[in-house]
């Protein structure tokens, strides 16, 4: 399986663009695109809001089964993560999600609780803690494998993560 993950763009299409285009099984945006629900740029993404996302059509949450996993994606405010993923982990058991996929903070990073991965793509417009702009790639076979890339699809990071 192979999700693509986006947060944050704040109303710059381009990186929209750029990231829904790659191939992948599901594109996710975890809101704050500061664009229209049916704005064509965002149709093949599935989408959640974000407190900068003004569209009353953007839900809160979704959860969707891809290739046999559980996802839930939020954009994370009204779970307090940039406090703590504790909120964020109660949804994630109470949704049965075997993947949680958030944004908000503007900080790329992923992790594994309770064999639940948690995974934030960081900000494709306005990322924090001196990172460049990113975006997420989760590739998920026997082990999952988080890749983040920036806007040249580079790699920035890259972690397999392991039960222990």
């Amino acid at each position: 399986m192979k999700l693509i993950v986006m947060s944050d763009n704040h109303g710059d299409k381009e990186t929209v663009k750029a990231v829904s285009s790659l191939p992948a099984d599901a594109h996710f945006h975890c809101g704050d695109s500061e664009l229209p629900y049916e704005d064509e740029t965002l149709a093949s993404m599935i989408r959640v809001g974000g407190n900068c996302d003004i569209y009353s059509k953007y839900p809160d949450e979704v959860v969707k089964s891809i290739n046999g996993k559980t996802i839930l994606a939020v954009h994370g405010h009204k779970h307090n993560v940039k406090s703590s993923l504790m909120e964020l982990y109660y949804r994630a058991k109470e949704k049965n999600a075997d993947i949680v996929l958030f944004g908000h903070s503007h900080l790329y990073g992923a992790e594994m609780k309770d064999g639940i991965l948690f995974v934030n793509p960081g900000s494709t417009m306005l990322p924090r803690g001196g990172n460049e702009p990113t975006y997420a790639v989760i590739e998920w076979d026997e082990t999952p494998v988080v890749t983040f890339k920036n806007m040249g699809h580079q790699v920035v990071e890259s972690v397999e993560i392991k039960k222990i």
